[in-house]
């Protein structure tokens, strides 16, 4: 049973974020869990002795930081599902692309998920300077860029858009809609770019309104950015990806050695 505090009238802190703040701490302890209904704001407005506003302004604090979300004509629940774990010492495993799987797909199974990927586009395009200079390509150097949608039980959780060399992809299914098992990583390697190492850089930040209508995000719900780097054992950049992530829906994981 929900155990929830009294408002102290002599804390400086306004009555709302007070509220708020045993809400959050209910929801964090796990006294209120996933997919669980938060209480009514009748029921939280004549257990706090505040008006229903009061308790509005509350749950509107939890819903901007993404704990909770609004379902119309059903009420206030906690966020469900936990996150997808993704970790990077082995989401690109060759053992992955020998059974036919994509990172993705292998990070949503081992979560609990069905995956799905939607909304692919397979365009050849001039890249910006940031890509080109990624990809150490030379003026004029077109890349094939691929983008598309991941969801996770019919949730959409990561757009993610790759740019490849136009040389490399080639007369390869990299050019085509599905790239087949395995994916574009499998697809390189069997082209003779077999892979060494990878770089990530991890940013956060409030989604542009685009985003937030691909992703179907709250209001005040912020997104993971990671701008991938793949590069073959002579070195060469083969790949840069570019993701958004919804946060509340994804756990990074990194492994570093101790040397």
């Amino acid at each position: 049973m929900l155990q929830l505090g009294q408002i102290d009238r002599a804390d400086d802190k306004p009555p709302y974020r007070q509220i708020a703040g045993m809400l959050r701490e209910a929801i964090n302890s796990g006294q209120l869990t996933a997919g669980e209904r938060v209480p009514s704001e009748a029921a939280l407005s004549e257990h706090f002795g505040v008006a229903r506003m009061t308790v509005r302004q509350a749950v509107q604090e939890l819903r901007s930081e993404g704990l909770v979300v609004s379902e119309h004509g059903r009420g206030v629940f906690v966020r469900p599902a936990p996150p997808i774990r993704r970790l990077a010492s082995d989401r690109f495993a060759r053992r992955h692309r020998a059974e036919g799987k994509a990172a993705f797909t292998v990070e949503a199974e081992k979560s609990g998920y069905t995956p799905q990927v939607d909304n692919i586009a397979v365009t050849r395009e001039t890249p910006n300077s940031a890509v080109a200079e990624r990809l150490r390509l030379s003026e004029g150097d077109e890349v094939v860029v691929r983008s598309r949608r991941y969801l996770a039980d019919g949730r959409p959780v990561e757009t993610a858009v790759s740019y490849i060399p136009a040389a490399f992809a080639r007369d390869t299914k990299i050019e085509q809609v599905d790239t087949g098992p395995g994916g574009i990583y499998a697809r390189l390697e069997e082209a003779g770019h077999t892979l060494a190492r990878f770089t990530e850089e991890v940013g956060a930040r409030m989604p542009t309104p685009e985003e937030r209508r691909v992703l179907q995000l709250a209001a005040g719900v912020p997104v993971l950015t990671v701008v991938r780097t793949a590069f073959d054992t002579d070195d060469v950049a083969v790949e840069v990806c570019d993701t958004v992530k919804a946060a509340p829906a994804y756990l990074l994981e990194y492994g570093f050695s101790a040397r």
